[in-house]
């Protein structure tokens, strides 16, 4: 059985512009101690993926589905079963440390905070643990630095702290969200480096939600590349970086900055994501790729296993695909750009406020009040 085991999964939100179809039929696994990348652009629903497996979306969003942690159900379970479920079993690396951390407390008392609430600790008890979290993730001094402030922290120091406020409960599952934003190259590899030896170390599963393909090229066994809140490939690692078989994943790998090739310009996968208050009927890649037929147009391909562990959701032909895409500039970019095609769904530290706290809705309200 699997660690993590999700089956249809669906998020929506409700906005001024529509309902918008963030999530769509995402079916997913996570095996105990593995490392699983999803990748995508900006907008593709991998963080509202994440959220939603920890219940921390935002109150006008749904997650419909199901959400199994070791055979337990997770997805809108109670507050008390989710409480019970986060930090001890499951935690997060948010994307931005400097917003995740409360700037008017100490560094060791938002760390003891989390021990005192799941594990009982005295204060006491808990600062020294966290002192000895963070000499864990290589912070020095870490007694001395333990009473500072977030922002007496450099960029890479405040993630390995929300690193280590993330391990203290010794989760089996880590899901790291976009974790080496806004560092420096330098501090990303640090980043990373620490993250595979902490994962060794306490033997957890990790998720790692990424754009940055050489990130899952080195740290993750398996990749899933989602795009418009579908999943368009699965696959081992290795295999999907010599052979992408999917045109959104052959135009990611096509866009990365390469020393050993000389051209005239980048690639560019062309056009934009589209707005999913309006998703399109068919594929939701096929205004972008190269390889568009007619069926794609009104109708999505399902993910289909074509050779062991690996899946694509597309019509065109692998040999077609692996051939590689015939005319890239001419393809017509007006088709997708949307300018409207940003989602308003709130602010995800807000999000953990109002999910933490449970704070009750206007609608909720006017619900008891009947």
């Amino acid at each position: 059985m699997a660690l993590l085991d999700i089956k249809n999964l669906n998020v929506t939100f409700d906005t001024n512009d529509g309902q918008v179809h963030a999530v769509n039929g995402i079916d997913m696994s996570l095996e105990r101690g593995e490392t699983l990348g999803i990748v995508g652009e900006s907008g593709s629903g991998k963080s509202q993926l994440a959220f939603s497996i920890m219940g921390l979306l935002a109150r006008n969003g749904r997650a419909t589905g199901s959400v199994k942690f070791d055979g337990q159900e997770i997805l809108n379970a109670p507050l008390k079963t989710l409480n019970d479920v986060r930090a001890e079993h499951i935690a997060m690396i948010f994307q931005d440390p400097m917003t995740s951390l409360n700037p008017y407390m100490r560094v060791s008392d938002q760390m003891a905070e989390v021990l005192t609430l799941h594990h009982g600790l005295s204060k006491s008890a808990a600062v020294a643990e966290s002192v000895r979290m963070l000499d864990a993730v290589r912070i020095p001094d870490a007694r001395g630095r333990a009473r500072l402030y977030p922002h007496e922290f450099s960029g890479g120091m405040r993630q390995r702290v929300m690193i280590a406020m993330a391990l203290l409960c010794k989760p089996d599952v880590l899901i790291a969200d976009e974790p080496t934003t806004a560092l420096d190259v330098t501090v990303q590899a640090q980043i990373m480096k620490l993250l595979d030896d902490l994962q060794t170390e306490f033997g957890m599963a990790m998720i790692l939600i990424t754009h940055d393909l050489g990130v899952v090229a080195g740290s993750c066994e398996r990749v899933m590349v989602m795009y418009g809140g579908r999943v368009m490939e699965k696959s081992p690692t290795d295999p999907v970086f010599a052979d992408p078989t999917h045109p959104y994943t052959q135009g990611l790998l096509a866009a990365i900055p390469r020393v050993d090739q000389k051209g005239d310009k980048l690639s560019a996968i062309p056009g934009s994501p589209p707005n999913m208050s309006r998703p399109p009927a068919g594929c939701p890649f096929a205004p972008r790729c190269d390889y568009v037929m007619e069926v794609c147009q009104t109708t999505m391909p399902p993910l289909e296993t074509f050779a062991p562990g690996r899946e694509r959701a597309c019509f065109a032909g692998i040999d077609t695909v692996r051939a590689g895409p015939k005319h890239h500039e001419d393809l017509p970019m007006e088709a997708a750009a949307d300018d409207t095609g940003g989602m308003d769904i709130g602010d995800p530290e807000m999000n953990m406020l109002d999910a933490l706290t449970d704070r009750p809705t206007t609608e909720e309200m006017a619900d008891d009040n009947r």
